[in-house]
């Protein structure tokens, strides 16, 4: 029991030492710009389709399953508001960033894991490359801005599901429904769903490129490193909304 306690603590040390170097090296010349936008082309269309079509399904299941639910209390005009307020406070994001976990966190870590067991990475370092700053952090901050911009397509779309769901059943007015829509979110509501993206996006990209570029034994090493990185981002995003969430209801209400 003793060791398994002294290995979490070395992974905890380890992984807030990298990420904190990810952080510094982010905010120190020279900017890698190329490689930025590469991977937020990269990343980002490989993962449109995806998070797309979970932000229409969750707009249309979230309209389906509450109308009958508010109907009995008579309360069915609310649901345009109930589900622009639970998506942007809390489904959109948190999906989202499942979703990106699961495609891109994994890609990360076995595209830098195949390359260190390749020895690509050594010869970056012989050839006088910073490997960190260009495969690291170019990739961190990738995911740390994508993840916001995939997110607001998840709210938009989830808004539209759910706008195409009412409409089916209640034929309610387009103009009716955006208004209720729209005008129930409140800055109160964005502010902290945007920059609790932000720290998932970092999560995504830490995690996958710690899993990724530290990863030993080889290519069954690389297979365990994906595996890890999707278990120990998911895992370390639901803990992270947890407390980012009872910290918005303490600082906002």
């Amino acid at each position: 029991m003793k060791a398994a306690y002294l290995r979490f603590a070395g992974l905890v040390g380890n992984t807030t030492g990298f990420a904190w170097r990810c952080l510094r090296d982010a905010f120190r010349p020279p900017y890698e710009s190329k490689e930025i936008l590469k991977h937020l082309d990269e990343l980002g269309a490989k993962s449109l389709p995806l998070v797309g079509t979970t932000g229409l399904m969750i707009g249309l299941i979230i309209a389906i399953q509450s109308r009958p639910v508010l109907a009995r209390f008579g309360a069915e005009m609310y649901v345009p508001a109930m589900v622009s307020i639970s998506v942007v406070r809390e489904l959109g994001p948190i999906l989202t960033a499942l979703m990106v976990t699961g495609r891109v966190g994994s890609g990360i870590s076995a595209e830098l894991g195949s390359m260190r067991v390749t020895e690509q990475i050594d010869a970056l370092e012989v050839s006088g490359i910073n490997s960190f700053r260009y495969l690291v952090v170019t990739r961190v901050i990738a995911c740390t801005l994508l993840l916001p911009l995939l997110t607001g397509i998840v709210d938009v779309l989830a808004i539209l599901g759910a706008f195409v769901a009412a409409l089916t059943e209640t034929h309610v007015s387009a103009n009716l429904f955006f208004h209720s829509a729209v005008y129930s979110l409140w800055l109160r509501d964005i502010i902290p769903a945007i920059l609790k993206t932000v720290v998932f996006g970092f999560i995504i990209g830490v995690i996958g490129c710690r899993q990724g570029y530290t990863v030993t034994g080889g290519t069954a090493g690389v297979g365990h490193a994906s595996t890890n990185a999707v278990v120990t981002a998911s895992l370390l995003i639901l803990f992270t909304d947890l407390v980012l969430a009872k910290l918005t209801v303490l600082l906002w209400g």
